[in-house]
């Protein structure tokens, strides 16, 4: 068995939270510290371990000892998590991906640097999955689509075949997307959103808002009140 690698985690979140438990039960990773940039520095402890400044994080973690990984969900439609990665990258640090070994990757697909991807996706044969993408769990991601750098993928999404997925684009939970489409890049798709035409650069898609009414629920089935 291969020696743990030491990881810092760049953020103190709910999302650095849930990135700590993972790595630390399923990879070959050992979290040590969480850094955050330092006008947000306002705890010391996170999880039993330092929380430090991101911008003297060389002090006390060498980058030729230690990885990164930025847990930082889809805010700034994914910019803020790439601009800290890209911070992070350019302070020598190598960029730490996670995938769940109870996912099912496909061996033919491919995924790029500093992905995350939860128990229960299914990334097809022939998918290729770019840079800073997280794809939480349970989603389903279709042959030949192309998953593009810098998005979020939320839980039980589906991506059909041949789809092409933009850069900074977030999928809502329950989202689908039918074969053959191609989400244009900065694209927002809410939750149960089914698309089923390309999209145009930086739309806004919403499902019509849906009242539940337990009077008609109980008039489609028949049943008595």
């Amino acid at each position: 068995m291969t020696e743990a690698r030491k990881l810092v985690i760049v953020g103190d979140s709910a999302f650095a939270e849930v990135a700590h438990e993972y790595f630390t039960r399923d990879s070959n990773y050992s979290v040590v510290a969480f850094a955050v940039e330092e006008e947000y520095l306002a705890r010391d402890r996170l999880q039993g371990l330092p929380v430090v400044s991101l911008d003297r994080l060389g002090e006390s973690f060498s980058s030729t000892t230690h990885d990164v990984y930025v847990a930082v969900a889809y805010a700034q439609l994914n910019r803020l998590r790439t601009r800290l990665a890209k911070k992070a990258k350019e302070m020598g640090y190598r960029l730490a991906s996670y995938v769940s070994s109870r996912a099912m990757v496909s061996p033919s697909a491919t995924v790029g640097e500093h992905c995350f991807i939860f128990e229960g996706n299914v990334v097809q044969p022939f998918v290729r999955i770019e840079t800073n993408v997280v794809l939480w769990s349970g989603n389903h991601i279709g042959h030949h689509s192309v998953i593009r750098a810098n998005s979020f993928i939320a839980s039980h999404v589906v991506v059909s075949g041949f789809c092409d997925v933009g850069e900074n684009v977030f999928l809502g939970v329950n989202a689908g997307v039918a074969n053959n489409i191609r989400i244009a890049p900065d694209c927002w798709i809410g939750p149960g959103v089914v698309v089923v035409d390309d999209t145009q650069r930086g739309e806004i898609y919403r499902a019509p808002k849906v009242v539940a009414s337990k009077v008609s629920a109980l008039r489609m089935f028949k049943v008595e009140p």
